[in-house]
């Protein structure tokens, strides 16, 4: 088996990796959580919609912060999932 090169490892950059899925995985499972509610089943008006969407925003922001730690770098991890986030309330402003 070869062996990585420096360059192709995953950097242990605990901080910034962390810092990007609590804050911005918090803002993206929001956003995610918004468009659901608003383009889902029922639209923003469903009465049973309400409980299911506080419910879901949890387990998606672990989701984004168990996955943060697969980025290579802090900083690409803060610039893909702020780049997810502009997409995210783009869509979610435009389109509501």
């Amino acid at each position: 088996m070869a062996r990585l090169a420096e360059n192709d490892k995953l950097q242990p950059d605990w901080w910034t990796k962390s810092l990007a899925g609590l804050i911005l995985g918090f803002t993206l499972a929001l956003g995610l959580v918004g468009l659901f509610a608003w383009f889902g089943p029922g639209g923003i008006d469903a009465d049973t919609k309400v409980q299911f969407n506080m419910w879901m925003i949890t387990p998606i922001w672990l989701l984004i912060l168990s996955f943060s730690f697969l980025f290579k770098t802090g900083l690409r991890a803060i610039g893909y999932l702020g780049l997810f986030n502009i997409l995210t309330y783009i869509v979610l402003y435009t389109f509501r």
